[in-house]
């Protein structure tokens, strides 16, 4: 499995929300808060399992994300996914409060997605 850079591990630290579009739809996205733990990228849908983008992401398991300038086709795993233990105090220490409303529901919870860049094919 490839590995995000520490580079853009810090750039997801440093920025609010990243967008991400599952499968290959040229629309629009949705721009969702983030978290970091152990160097694996993290996203809750609030709504949870029947949120559209959180059926999207499971139905494909691939699609790009946006953060700033920075583009990137990535893979998405949903299925059989235990989130890391400290994934809770991540999103309330870059989000506070509002953490605990949009991403620490029971919901919200269920619809976990680690994110992971995909394989860049070779030359």
């Amino acid at each position: 499995m490839t590995s995000w850079t520490p580079e853009e591990q810090s750039l997801f630290s440093e920025t609010y929300s990243l967008v991400l579009t599952a499968g290959d739809t040229d629309g629009p996205g949705v721009e969702i808060g983030m978290a970091v733990v152990d160097g694996e990228l993290y996203v809750r849908a609030y709504r949870g399992v029947r949120s559209r983008w959180y059926r999207a992401a499971r139905e494909h398991g691939y699609g790009t994300v946006q953060v700033g300038d920075v583009s990137r086709d990535v893979l998405l795993t949903t299925g059989g996914l235990e989130p890391p233990a400290g994934l809770d105090a991540a999103f309330r220490d870059k989000y506070g409060a509002v953490a605990d409303a949009l991403v620490a529901s029971p919901q919200a919870r269920a619809a976990t997605i680690r994110i992971d860049p995909a394989p860049v094919p070779a030359p």
